[in-house]
């Protein structure tokens, strides 16, 4: 009996010391590793909200040309695109109804220089035969009077050919400065109004950054900001600008206003008529930004974890916040610059836990 027991002891003691360490594996196994997260060392960086407006480029100084008279327009010799020079001619209407006026008006200047010819030798007659006795006061009155007419008649037909001589000028329309045809009003065969554009001259000299902004956006920005530029089609082409100009008042249906920015030294692939994206800080003083993707919530309010380099342990933290985005978030306060904060994986941790980074940048 003694000896058939003896191996059934050895291998209680062989099974329980396997189970033991058995254990104890799974044990060590199910130590908690530090959890692996990304973080950025917090900095101040420029302040304010960033807000971008869609607009388009436009000449500083644009006119519509127009003629000062009506009539059937039979040449426009520029289109849309086209470089104009100053004293070029852009268009024409049928000169010959002016031509009509100014042959009368010339008739009528000679008809009244001979009338005061007649009337000024008569004048002059009845001088010397009153000087002399020959003749009545009245007879002389009534030269004089004569006289004067005929020259008064001479004034206004000289100022009716003076008229019919401009209007004749008038059938040409002339550019009064260089710049580039940006559109047309009119074809030729028709007839225009006087003042009616035949086309739009945007002229050299600069060109403006136009955008329509809500008011809001007026009450908070800097005095005098400087606005960023850009192609909306290739964001590396900027200039820089101010605002030369905001209107008055508010567009009737969009309830925004036009501001107009003159751009220094624009790119020349800036051309008339391009879609730019202006961008403008709506305040100056720095705060710190953080990606989005840091912020949580602690007891209904905003939170982040800080990371402690000392223990490699995290602490929830409430925040303060200005402002925010999908990408970004400003911190008003809460934080100091030089802090770590944990940028992703945020959702799993707890306070105290350790942790291992996995990546860090500012």
């Amino acid at each position: 009996m003694t000896t058939t027991g003896m191996p059934w002891m050895g291998c209680l003691a062989l099974g329980a010391s396997l189970l033991l360490a058995g254990c104890g594996q799974e044990q060590e196994a199910q130590a908690p590793q530090p959890r692996p997260v990304r973080v950025v060392t917090v900095e101040k960086g420029e302040g304010g909200q960033l807000v971008s407006f869609t607009g388009e480029v436009l000449a500083q100084d644009e006119a519509s040309l127009a003629f000062r008279v009506s009539g059937r327009m039979i040449e426009r010799n520029v289109n849309v695109g086209d470089q104009v020079k100053a004293g070029q001619v852009v268009a024409r209407l049928d000169p010959q109804n002016a031509l009509n006026t100014l042959r009368s008006a010339q008739a009528a200047v000679a008809a009244a220089e001979s009338q005061l010819v007649t009337a000024a030798n008569t004048f002059d007659r009845q001088e010397r035969l009153l000087v002399n006795g020959f003749t009545t006061q009245a007879n002389h009155d009534a030269a004089r009077t004569a006289l004067q007419a005929a020259q008064s008649s001479l004034d206004d037909a000289e100022a009716q050919l003076k008229i019919a001589t401009d209007n004749v000028s008038y059938t040409d329309l002339v550019a009064d400065a260089p710049g580039t045809v940006t559109a047309r009003g009119a074809e030729p065969g028709e007839v225009v109004q006087a003042g009616q554009m035949i086309v739009q001259l945007a002229r050299q000299g600069g060109r403006d950054a136009v955008f329509d902004v809500p008011a809001n956006i007026l009450r908070t920005a800097p005095p005098d900001p400087l606005i960023r530029v850009a192609l909306s089609d290739d964001p590396s082409v900027t200039a820089i600008g101010r605002v030369r100009e905001v209107a008055p008042q508010a567009d009737p249906v969009t309830r925004t206003f036009r501001v107009r920015v003159g751009l220094d030294n624009p790119p020349a692939a800036m051309r008339l008529g391009s879609t730019v994206v202006g961008q403008v800080r709506l305040e100056n003083d720095p705060v710190i930004d953080i990606p989005a993707s840091a912020l949580t919530a602690v007891n209904d309010q905003p939170a982040v974890w800080v990371f402690d380099p000392a223990t490699q342990t995290v602490a929830l933290r409430n925040v303060q916040l200005r402002s925010f985005s999908q990408a970004r978030v400003a911190v008003e306060s809460g934080l100091t610059p030089g802090e770590v904060v944990v940028t992703a994986g945020v959702q799993a941790l707890h306070p105290g836990q350790k942790v291992r980074l996995l990546g860090a940048g500012s």
